[in-house]
């Protein structure tokens, strides 16, 4: 096959995945409804929109050193230029990324290329610790928090704003209503939301379809072989609602790269942000021995393949179908340049398995007591019923 073209998924059309849990029940339908992209320029469309982006966006949380661990402007400047000379076009930031230097380098970066790229941004964090409303969902927030970004990225707009968080304070039609008069004005463009529980989300969108507001097209979370919960309701509700889905830590934070052994484990939980990753990974909860299990299974995978551990979690979690566009993290550009490289990875069936039984997620309820054979047989008789395609 053209190694210039897409190639379709090593999962057929109707693949279903194994059972797993303590009762044998499938946790998630894996079909291969989307083709594997080969290149950043095989571009995709985001949710429900008519936005294309590219299969992998640059993650700029580590765009600056004000934290201790990011990658200085010069370096910024070349992972930057390596991701868009590749044919890159979707970026991703937050208002309060690296105290808002993240920002500010992206703008530097984007000056003459701004209409090449789509650019995400957040808020909901707070800019001032001292300052109550700098943070949360309300529109007081979001509206000063968009000014800020504006003139952090010295642009006259945001391409893609997300909610960062559900601060589970703000009732939900201020959000979408603030949200949407951004849109109307002309500084935003699309919506997205990030780490908020399915069923908040499918209250916003129906609120937003019902009142005739923009509706939400990206749904970003927390997903990798070593955070795989979302498989119960948030991804199969994004894919109901139209919601393109951008995994953030797809290499649960450098643990699938195999960087950290059994000496490295730790349950520190402080709330400050930590001076070091492995401090970052710690307060995340994946630092633990099933994490590294997981990680030497990637890495059984990565050495049949002669790939890399890093290549190997970014291309699974690109295998399934709600899934638009993983975001990267590097602090170096041999790092970037590494994970991009798993838009050439081609993982087996076989493969796949291995990965999903040793990094299966427990089924909680409904799916617990449904997805049992007497709950099923109650339900459809003896009969057999084929999935939607």
């Amino acid at each position: 096959m053209d190694a210039g073209k897409e190639r379709p998924s090593p999962l057929p059309a109707t693949a279903q995945a194994k059972p797993c849990g303590a009762h044998g029940t499938p946790i998630i339908l894996r079909k291969a409804i989307m083709t594997i992209p080969a290149s950043l320029d095989h571009y995709r469309l985001l949710g429900r929109s008519g936005l294309r982006v590219s299969p992998l966006s640059l993650g700029t949380m580590t765009f600056g050193s004000e934290w201790g661990w990011g990658a200085d402007a010069a370096e910024a400047k070349r992972i930057f230029d390596a991701y868009l000379d590749r044919g890159g076009n979707f970026v991703d930031t937050s208002v309060n990324y690296t105290d808002g230097a993240s920002e500010r380098i992206l703008g530097e970066l984007i000056k003459d290329k701004r209409e090449r790229i789509v650019l995400a941004t957040k808020f909901t964090m707070a800019r001032d610790p001292a300052n109550i409303n700098s943070g949360g969902n309300h529109r007081y927030n979001l509206v000063r928090s968009v000014e800020t970004s504006l003139r952090q990225l010295d642009t006259d707009r945001i391409d893609l704003m997300y909610v960062h968080a559900w601060d589970f304070t703000t009732r939900p039609d201020e959000v979408m209503r603030a949200l949407d008069d951004l849109v109307r004005a002309g500084k935003i463009s699309y919506l997205g939301i990030c780490n908020t529980p399915a069923w908040r989300v499918a209250e916003l969108q129906t609120l937003a379809d019902l009142r005739g507001w923009s509706p939400l097209i990206a749904l970003q979370i927390e997903y990798s072989l070593v955070e795989r919960s979302v498989e119960h309701e948030l991804l199969p509700m994004a894919q109901a609602l139209g919601l393109g889905v951008l995994p953030w830590s797809p290499l649960g934070g450098g643990i699938l790269t195999g960087k950290y052994r059994r000496s490295d484990l730790s349950d520190d939980n402080a709330a400050d942000i930590a001076s070091d990753r492995k401090g970052v990974i710690a307060s995340i909860g994946h630092l633990n021995q099933r994490s590294l299990d997981i990680a030497d299974v990637v890495g059984s995978v990565a050495d049949e393949l002669g790939v890399s551990r890093s290549q190997v979690a970014i291309a699974w979690t690109l295998a399934h179908p709600a899934v638009v566009s993983p975001i990267i993290g590097a602090r170096t550009l041999s790092q970037a340049e590494d994970n991009l490289g798993a838009l050439g990875v081609r993982l087996s069936a076989q493969q796949i398995e291995r990965l999903n039984q040793a990094s299966a997620p427990q089924p909680i309820f409904p799916e617990r007591f449904i997805g049992r054979p007497m709950a099923q047989q109650l339900i459809f008789g003896k009969s057999v019923l084929a999935p939607r395609g």
